[in-house]
C-alpha cells in the first residue's frame, strides 16, 4: 500500500517502485469520495487524477463504484484486471459507504491481503484503510453520505492497525482538523500516524514505514 496525504507527497519514487510489481500498467481510479459533489466537480476531479497518473506513464481509467451496486461480480472482474487502484481524496464517509454498497470493501481488502492488488491513495483514500473512522468527522461531514443514498459506516477497512491523520500542518486543513483528531485519539488511546502533505506511508510485506 502507498498511503499519502496529498497525491504522491515527495515520494513519487516509492509509488513507482511499489506499483512496478503489478502485472499491468493499467491503474484504476476510484473517485467515490467525491460522489456527493456536483457532477461537474466530480468529473473534473477524475480528469485531474487521470492526467497526473498518465504523466507517470500509467494507463488510468475510472472504476465508478455506483455502477456495481447490483453487479458485484462485475466489480470483482474489473478488479482482477488491474494490478493497482488509486483512491483519491474527498469525503471519507462517502467513500466508505460507497465501497460497502457494492461489496468493494471486502473485495479490495482481500486482494490487498493476498498481494494480488496494490492499494494506493491519498487523504480519504488513506484514511479509509484504518480500523476506525471515528474522529474523522472533525474534517469530513458524515451527513454528506445522505446525498448518495447510503448509510454512514464508522469502521474502516482495517488494513492497517493505526488511524491516519492527513494534511497535518497543511494549508488544506483550514479548520485545523488534524489537531482535533490528534487530541481525540490521544484522549481515547487510539494509535495514529500524522501525515504532512509531503509524507507517505508505505506498506510492503513486513515493511511499514512513514517517509
Amino acid at each position: 500500500m502507498f498511503l499519502a496525504s496529498y497525491r504522491f507527497g515527495l515520494h513519487v519514487d516509492e509509488f513507482l517502485a511499489l506499483t512496478s510489481v503489478a502485472s499491468s500498467n493499467r491503474i484504476a481510479i476510484i473517485a467515490s469520495a467525491t460522489d456527493a459533489w456536483p457532477e461537474a466537480a466530480r468529473a473534473s476531479a477524475v480528469t485531474s487524477e487521470t492526467r497526473a497518473l498518465a504523466a507517470l506513464g500509467y494507463e488510468p481509467f475510472e472504476i465508478d463504484l455506483r455502477r456495481f451496486r447490483d453487479h458485484p461480480e462485475e466489480l470483482a472482474t474489473e478488479l482482477d484486471r488491474v494490478g493497482t487502484i488509486w483512491i483519491r481524496g474527498g469525503n471519507t464517509f462517502v467513500l466508505r459507504s460507497q465501497l460497502a454498497r457494492c461489496g468493494g470493501d471486502e473485495m479490495i481488502a482481500s486482494r490487498v491481503r493476498d498481494e494480488r492488488l496494490v492499494l494506493s491513495g491519498y487523504s480519504a483514500g488513506a484514511c479509509v484503510v484504518s480500523p476506525t473512522l471515528r474522529g474523522i468527522e472533525s474534517a469530513d461531514d458524515p451527513a454528506d453520505v445522505v446525498a448518495t443514498g447510503g448509510e454512514v459506516r464508522w469502521d474502516g477497512l482495517g488494513l492497517i492497525d493505526v488511524a491516519v491523520i492527513p494534511h497535518t500542518g497543511s494549508v488544506l486543513d483550514e479548520f485545523d482538523s488534524a489537531r482535533s483528531m490528534v487530541r481525540r485519539y490521544e484522549r481515547e488511546k487510539v494509535e495514529y500516524l500524522t501525515l504532512t502533505d509531503e509524507q507517505v506511508i508505505v506498506v510492503d510485506g513486513d515493511r511499514f514505514e512513514r517517509l
